[in-house]
């Protein structure tokens, strides 16, 4: 840590006021940390793959229920069939899961 005493104002009779002090700290380090086989702090699990889905799958959803895959658009979104609504429904989404 590199520190910086600055002295501002201040008179014979008050020597103290006036001064104050400046802190400049490091940068943190930028490298990731290399995780030991052994360590009980074992590195995060990596993500599931996102579900993939095509025309025609069974799905879930929490909210509206059982549906049908209509239309997929290049892994951004899905089109499903609920019965009395057609839904667009961006992936990867927690709340759609298929059957």
């Amino acid at each position: 840590m590199v520190c910086a005493a600055v002295v501002t104002g201040g008179s014979a009779r008050h020597p103290g006021q006036g001064r104050r002090m400046m802190v400049a700290m490091k940068p943190p380090r930028a490298e990731t940390r290399r995780y030991l086989p052994g360590s009980p702090f074992k590195p995060p699990a990596p993500p599931p793959p996102a579900e993939v889905f095509a025309v025609h799958d069974q799905v879930t959803h929490d909210k509206y229920g059982l549906g049908v895959i209509l239309g997929v658009e290049d892994d951004v979104a899905v089109l499903v069939d609920f019965g009395p609504q057609r839904l667009r429904i961006p992936v990867p989404c927690a709340k759609l899961t298929k059957l």
